[in-house]
């Protein structure tokens, strides 16, 4: 088996001999090449995925004022950020909505500014209006601070998301007989429609299913800017039962992220108003996959035929946490509009957007290309499952 390293990669890169193409286009490189051929001839291939992701937020330094304060209730905007880190240090979370927000008192409500949308507010340039309170001591004796910033005013301004790019998540339905509001998005009764997440054939982790490359290190493209892997996503389940491809049919891998806000884009980071759910934020995320060698070359030309989740109900089971998944379908139906359950036909609507993932793989492609990114090394792998697909001749 020829090999290559991410040293050797990063070396043609900066010689501008590197091939990079995208997740899309290497699907039928190996479909044509083989997984062999495929990998003396590509090196590197780019990834995305756009889509609601929870499990987001920011670290924001806003600075000392005169006097001092250690604040212990902060306020973004109304909306508000945990103190409870350091002096000036807060984090704003995406699900958290604004002070006085009536909530779900007249279902659904529509949440309509939350973490998300001041985040969003931040890299679109905005003003925002911080409000700190405090208890006061002898170091730090401000009790009230109010003041008008825009992002280039925070001292420091980190994205750090716990568990974002889901390898792969369920298809929601709703078996019961009225409307429900969810994380999915609206489901209508009696199963009348379906509705999904992640990229598919484009989504990072389902081209590197089992972790070979991406890792605590790994640079990617984040927000609009770059970012690293930092450690695994919360909830990060490697034993994930698979398909003959190695393609978790569940949720599985997740990958904890890091970046600077302050390079980020409004276009990859937007606010997320849920009805009857809550807020979140909807984020842009490549990882860029050193082709090592044909095992790394084979996962990367995965199609959407070859992926499949698994249909949740959500009016009862996924709630209850009870029930077994009403059975498996793949991306390529998915995408096409309907799914077959139960021998019903469903009509499918994506909650990620493959347009936008598919931008982000081309601008990372662009860059690596251009030799203006360089490939991070992992520098640990995370645990995966206990053995790999053999890679077909």
């Amino acid at each position: 088996m020829s090999t290559k390293s991410v040293e050797e990669i990063n070396s043609r890169i900066r010689e501008g001999k590197c091939v990079v193409v995208t997740a899309e286009e290497m699907i039928d490189i190996v479909a044509s090449e083989g997984p062999k051929g495929a990998a003396k001839k590509v090196d590197v291939v780019t990834t995305g995925t756009f889509g609601t992701m929870c499990s987001s937020g920011a670290f924001l330094n806003f600075g000392h004022a005169s006097p001092k304060m250690k604040a212990s209730k902060v306020f973004i905007n109304e909306v508000e950020a945990y103190a409870g880190i350091a002096a000036v240090d807060c984090y704003m979370g995406a699900t958290q909505v604004r002070e006085g927000d009536p909530l779900n008192a007249v279902h659904p409500g529509a949440f309509t500014y939350g973490g998300g949308h001041v985040i969003e507010d931040l890299v679109a340039g905005k003003e925002v209006t911080l409000t700190a309170t405090s208890y006061g001591t002898d170091c730090y004796p401000a009790r009230r601070l109010t003041k008008t910033l825009t992002l280039s005013d925070f001292r420091d301004a980190i994205l750090h998301n716990p568990r974002n790019a889901y390898q792969n998540y369920n298809c929601a339905v709703n078996l019961s007989d009225r409307t429900i509001y969810t994380y999915m998005g609206i489901l209508r009764p009696r199963m009348n429609n379906a509705t999904f997440s992640t990229s598919g054939q484009l989504s990072p982790l389902l081209n590197d299913p089992y972790y070979r490359t991406i890792g605590i290190g790994t640079r990617i493209f984040l927000g609009g800017g770059t970012g690293v892997v930092s450690w695994a996503g919360t909830q990060h389940a490697p034993l994930t039962p698979r398909n003959e491809r190695g393609i978790p049919t569940g949720g599985a891998g997740t990958l904890t992220v890091t970046g600077d806000l302050k390079q980020m884009n409004q276009r990859y980071l937007r606010g997320a108003s849920l009805a009857g759910y809550g807020t979140s934020l909807m984020v842009g995320i490549g990882v860029p996959i050193p082709v090592l060698d044909e095992e790394v070359a084979y996962h990367a030309g995965v199609s959407n035929r070859e992926i499949q989740c698994p249909v949740v109900d959500y009016g009862n089971d996924y709630p209850q946490g009870t029930g077994e998944p009403l059975g498996l379908v793949n991306y390529e139906e998915l995408f096409s509009g309907s799914v077959e359950v139960r021998g019903k036909r469903i009509p499918t609507s994506p909650l990620a957007s493959v347009v936008r993932a598919r931008e982000i793989a081309n601008i990372l492609k662009s860059w690596i290309s251009e030799g203006t990114f360089a490939l991070g090394a992992a520098q640990e792998l995370f645990p995966t499952a206990p053995e790999r697909v053999k890679v077909p001749e």
